[in-house]
């Protein structure tokens, strides 16, 4: 967006309830802090559910599914997915390619069993009371081309690699899907902590995962890179409802393994939207909700057209007053893609687009409002003008993607993927400007009685950008040995631009005038290979190297003072290795080192000097993990060392041209360790949770504070330099110690053929918990985000008819117990007249507030 730089258990109760209760009295009695109360309050809810559903599922029958997946040749197909959709429980065949389903309630079942480089199987399957056990074995015949097709899974992590990652299928966002960007829709998952500057979800969101910011995820829609090139952001904004045309998703924490675009820095989100639907369908989605929020879109898709063309498409619309006052969203978008499917190729067009218009509320909240429910939403932007608030403070951008893709089977074990794609990109952001030098502006000064005159004043401040270039992966995999080599080319131009829409007092200004143009072009080049080598049976070996090359140019300062061109190269090498022990087709260990070096972004190069840029920064991450995947019980445990050189934080330091720009800190460190699981004690009973502990310090950070007096003849503020103070063994910013979430789903009446009006009804109880986050490099408990949490309750109901293949009812009560929180906030620290004062800007979400949907597919 233009110049957006700008913008700064698992658990399981034994003890009967009422015990709990009782004791939960005496504790709110005795008059122990009320948080307490609240956290064993949402404990015994869950376990008051679990009890519940043990009491309705004792009577029931129990049947276990088994069987075995082998090709047409015979030959086991040891680690096939097995999945049962309208449950949603899968397990994975073993060495012999057998697998078993037990805890099975009588009633139908979709099967689906898929396996890498063969057609997925569907199997309707019938359980009828009584019946206790029913055999199915599944033949898969190889095809063309594969679930996570094209591009996609060059950048992958796949089961032996030794990395820590989640996916996500298209079955598991449905039910958040409600019209929130996708970082709201992935807050669940392991260290994720979300912020949404409008307050519920819609409009400008942000997301960290490990306390790595933004700017340091690597972000790809199918294998091409979606950060901006120059900012290194990515703006959700600019794509509302992606979701909705979204196949899968995978999130790398840590490292990651090669990819596209800048180097990932902690996380990688890999999105997919290239699967093939073989059978033609259409869907519209309505939801509506607290704040005036509507989200409506309608898909379609034409499947299998004589067995060779596909069609898919979507139009979305969503709309929100927001939370904060005025920040209002406007969004619309589109998605189109188009496939001509060969005996052993595929060729697929795919552009969608954004449009967003969002009212402006990334200044944040004063502090002193935040403890009144009736003045937490006030919103600063807008309100130099005088009188009421400027109405047209808003940010406007579209922006179109364009994505060509090709696949070729070279042959059973060779596979060539490769893709061009176009990105364009404009908008701007208008502001209301009050008592402004005309002179800043390029303008002739006005004098009123031989006085300089200021003047107020409306100025847009534009992005005009192109991205473009091509990925490319060759992967070939036979007895085990696996290799990938590719690489990619990408351009970015991009113009930025301030033009006065209107002034109080003109000067010599004219309609649309500029008073600043500069532009950006920068090109990136990588190539890597990957290989994976089986030592043995169970254990297998992993290398990843990466080289990238990076050219920028932009108008800089020099030595002088002056803006002028210059250029920056920068040349990384980016190497990954590591181990994978994998005994059975349910168990998987692995540990990898890997380190990644990445550029500084517009700002750190634009605002500085040659002499004062900061350097690349550099990571070497170390993780080690242990994965199991059960028929009732699946967890992991990883644990990850993250050691950062040179990495960039904001201390207050004025530079050489006077700017705020990020200095490398000599060292920085991650530690921490990542548990989550899930338990399915009864059919009809689903619990999944997971919790972060971690351990994020700068060894030694030097602060600069501006220094302030009053002059007490003229009143005026004089600035007096600036004072630096070190500190050791701080807490790096917005990295909290404890991030942890919960879910229980009860699904009471799940395929119960006595319920003549419901095949599916599902409770869901989510809760979600995170520790203090620092908002400066400090550590100081005065300049922080407090702990907090929130529960949401989700019903939804889903049924189908010979007319309807899916209908789908969601009610979801976000924040249920009304927790008064912030996720997100900034602050300025100065001295004025010896004393130190801290401004802070802070971003409050919204109380209980409510969203509903009803989804329909023929």
């Amino acid at each position: 967006m233009p110049e957006r730089e700008m913008r700064t258990f698992n658990s399981h109760c034994p003890l009967k309830p009422g015990y709990l209760l009782k004791a939960l009295r005496r504790l709110r009695g005795s008059g122990l802090v009320y948080r307490t109360y609240t956290y064993m309050q949402k404990l015994i809810t869950g376990c008051t559910i679990c009890l519940l559903a043990s009491v309705l599922t004792g009577a029931s029958g129990q049947a276990t599914l088994s069987g075995t997946v082998q090709n047409a040749q015979g030959q086991p197909l040891a680690g096939a997915n097995i999945w049962l959709a309208e449950i949603r429980k899968g397990t994975a065949a073993d060495e012999k390619g057998v697998y078993q389903l037990t805890d099975l309630a009588p009633g139908s079942y979709t099967l689906q069993i898929s396996f890498l480089g063969y057609a997925t199987a569907t199997r309707i399957i019938g359980i009828v009371p009584g019946e206790t056990g029913k055999h199915e074995n599944i033949v898969l015949e190889e095809y063309s081309y594969q679930v996570d097709e094209l591009v996609v899974k060059a950048t992958r992590s796949e089961r032996l690699t030794p990395m820590t990652f989640l996916n996500l299928s298209k079955q598991q966002l449905t039910p958040l899907n409600l019209g929130q960007d996708v970082p709201f829709l992935l807050q669940w998952t392991p260290s994720v902590v979300v912020t949404s500057d409008a307050g519920n979800g819609v409009g400008y969101t942000g997301i960290r995962i490990r306390g790595t910011d933004p700017t340091r995820i690597n972000i790809t829609i199918n294998g091409i890179p979606l950060n901006d090139a120059e900012s290194q952001q990515v703006y959700w904004v600019n794509m509302p409802d992606f979701a909705s045309s979204t196949a899968d998703v995978q999130i790398q924490r840590g490292v990651g393994s090669s990819t596209n675009g800048a180097g990932a820095f902690g996380a990688t989100i890999n999105l997919n939207t290239a699967n093939v639907q073989h059978d033609p369908y259409g869907e519209i989605n309505v939801s509506a909700g607290s704040f005036n929020t509507w989200k409506r879109n309608i898909e379609f898709g034409s499947g299998l057209l004589g067995k060779r063309f596909t069609l898919d498409g979507r139009l979305s619309k969503i709309t929100s007053d927001g939370y904060i006052d005025r920040a209002s969203s406007d969004l619309e978008s589109y998605y189109l893609s188009g496939a001509y499917i060969g005996e052993r190729s595929m060729l697929r067009l795919i552009t969608f687009s954004g449009h967003e218009r969002t009212y402006q509320a990334w200044y944040g909240v004063p502090p002193g409002l935040l403890d009144d429910w009736t003045t937490r939403t006030f919103n600063p932007a807008g309100t130099e003008k005088p009188g009421n608030p400027y109405e047209n403070e808003v940010d406007d951008y579209r922006q179109t993607h364009y994505q060509l893709l090709f696949n070729k089977q070279l042959s059973p074990s060779l596979n060539l993927n490769a893709a061009l794609h176009y990105t364009r990109g404009s908008g701007f952001y208008e502001q209301y400007k009050a008592d402004q030098s005309p002179e800043d502006y390029g303008l002739q000064g006005v004098l009123q009685n031989g006085r300089p005159l200021n003047t107020d004043l409306v100025r847009r401040l534009w992005l005009d950008n192109h991205f473009f270039g091509g990925v490319f992966s060759l992967q070939y995999a036979w007895r085990g040995v696996s290799f990938n080599a590719g690489g990619a080319i990408h351009r970015y131009e991009g113009l930025h631009f301030g033009e006065l829409v209107w002034a109080q007092y003109a000067s010599n200004s004219f309609p649309g005038h500029r008073y600043y143009e500069n532009d950006g072009l920068k090109q990136d080049i990588n190539v890597y290979g990957k290989a994976q080598l089986p030592i043995s049976d169970d254990f297998h070996a992993y290398a990843d190297l990466q080289v990238r090359g990076v050219d920028y140019r932009f108008l800089g300062y020099d030595n002088e003072g002056r803006n002028v061109g210059q250029e920056a190269q920068h040349r990384f090498f980016n190497p990954k290795m590591g181990f994978t022990f994998a005994p059975d087709a349910r168990t998987t260990a692995y540990a990898s080192f890997a380190i990644a070096n990445r550029e500084p972004n517009r700002d750190d190069y634009v605002q500085s000097t040659p002499e004062s840029r900061p350097r690349p920064e550099r990571l070497y991450d170390t993780e080690i993990g242990y994965r199991y995947a059960g028929n009732t019980t699946g967890w992991e445990i990883n644990g990850y060392y993250m050691a950062y050189r040179d990495q960039l934080a904001l201390n207050g330091q004025i530079n050489d041209v006077g700017a705020y720009t990020r200095v490398n800190v000599p060292e920085s460190y991650r530690l921490g360790a990542e548990l989550s699981g899930a338990w399915k004690p009864a059919p009809v009973l689903n619990v999944q949770g997971n919790i972060t502990l971690s351990r994020n310090k700068i060894i030694t950070f030097e602060d600069f504070l501006d220094n302030y007096v009053s002059d007490p003849q003229s009143g005026e503020t004089i600035w007096k330099g600036q004072s630096a103070v070190t500190y050791r063994n701080t807490d790096l910013s917005f990295s909290p110690n404890l991030v942890a979430g919960f879910e229980c789903a009860f699904t009471p009446f799940s395929r119960s053929q006595k319920i003549p009006f419901g095949k599916d009804f599902e409770i869901a109880w989510m809760s979600r918990w995170i520790g203090r986050q620092f908002i400066d490099n400090r550590g100081d408990p005065q300049n922080a985000l407090e702990p907090y949490s929130f529960t949401n309750l989700r019903l939804r109901f889903t049924t189908s008819s010979k007319s309807l293949k899916t209908l789908e009812l969601t009610f979801l009560l976000q924040n249920l117990f009304n927790a008064r929180y912030s996720s997100n906030a900034w602050s300025y620290r100065y001295r004025y007249d010896d004393q130190t004062i801290t401004d802070q800007g802070f971003f409050p979400q919204a109380g209980r507030n409510f969203l509903m949907g009803v989804r329909v597919r023929f």
